[in-house]
């Protein structure tokens, strides 16, 4: 078994923090604001206001001042204006860094390759955004082998954060060959993943051997677009499945992508063209190809122009089963 998920650093893109302030209209207080006309839209028009502008731009076309609420009415009903919001603070974004974490997570951290990397030390560095995902749901939709009565949901990886979602096709909520625990120790967990801040919800849609068929599998994406609806929270979706092409599997993956939610899809291991696999042949799907330590692709890694990116995916250590404490490399 091989865990192509190492490489999800775009998560982090989902938890960049959000400072700008919506215009209230009904806020009657004098501040600074931002004023963005339309293109063609010429500043000078608004020169009565030159004792309110602070700020006034050569490139973006708009200005920045202090204006009260009418002043603020006059503005919003321009049809020159564009949008109007409330000066906000934004803050630099504070870096961690790890000193004990897997060759994988140092390789997505650098841009050259590693010099003959070990894949069982655990002595790398990786540094991150200090938000860690937080405030992200990551589903994993996979043959997922945690213990629906929580000994594998409590491994000391996930720090309480993962939790069982759903199963379908009448499997047992139950431990089976560990590959689930390793994709998410891999997505989220506190010393082997990237996302460390991130909540993982496991959705089992295949059994412990590793098959299961297209309905099921559409049926968790569908509880997680609908538990995406629900929550109101940035979500993300692991696909570490695969098969013959599939135009309804397809279609639930381009579902979820209009829904928001960006969905990282394995590109398997038959080394072949991906073009061939579903729901590796969507285009909107974000396809990762398994590289090795040595930045080579991983032999038994799907190739094709539908590969996104290739990412350590072979000799990957993860959290595994039958302890809260167990790691495995795979």
């Amino acid at each position: 078994m091989r865990s192509l998920i190492q490489a999800l650093v775009f998560i982090t893109l989902l938890v960049l923090p959000s400072w700008a302030v919506k215009l209230k209209s009904s806020s009657s207080s004098r501040g600074r604001y931002i004023v963005l006309l339309n293109k063609d839209a010429a500043p000078d028009y608004f020169s009565k206001m030159t004792s309110k502008i602070t700020h006034s731009w050569s490139t973006v076309n708009g200005f920045a001042g202090y204006f009260d609420q009418e002043e603020l009415d006059q503005l919003a009903s321009s049809p020159l204006v564009k949008h109007i919001e409330r000066d906000g603070i934004a803050y630099a974004q504070s870096l961690s860094p790890r000193t004990d974490a897997p060759w994988g997570l140092a390789r997505i951290n650098t841009r050259g390759r590693l010099m003959n990397p070990d894949p069982s030390a655990l002595n790398y560095t990786y540094v991150y955004d200090s938000s860690a995902g937080a405030g992200t749901d990551i589903y994993v939709v996979a043959k997922l082998k945690f213990c629906y009565r929580g000994v594998f949901l409590e491994h000391k990886e996930f720090s309480g954060r993962a939790r069982w979602g759903a199963t379908f096709g009448g499997y047992t909520n139950a431990d089976g060959n560990g590959h689930g625990t390793h994709i998410a120790g891999s997505a989220a967990g506190t010393r082997f993943g990237v996302a460390k801040g991130a909540d993982i919800i496991a959705v089992k849609v295949l059994s412990d051997q590793g098959s299961g068929s297209v309905t099921d599998i559409v049926s968790g994406i569908d509880f997680v677009i609908s538990s995406h609806h629900a929550s109101g929270r940035p979500s993300v979706i692991l696909l570490a499945i695969g098969g013959g092409p599939s135009v309804a599997l397809d279609d639930a993956v381009i579902t979820a992508i209009n829904a928001g939610i960006p969905v990282s899809v394995s590109a398997g291991a038959s080394a072949s063209d991906v073009s061939n696999f579903s729901p590796q042949r969507v285009q909107a799907a974000f396809v990762i190809g398994a590289s090795t330590t040595s930045d080579s692709v991983a032999s038994f890694s799907n190739i094709g122009s539908g590969i996104d990116m290739f990412a350590p995916g072979q000799s990957i250590v993860s959290a595994w089963i039958g302890s809260t404490s167990v790691s495995t490399l795979v």
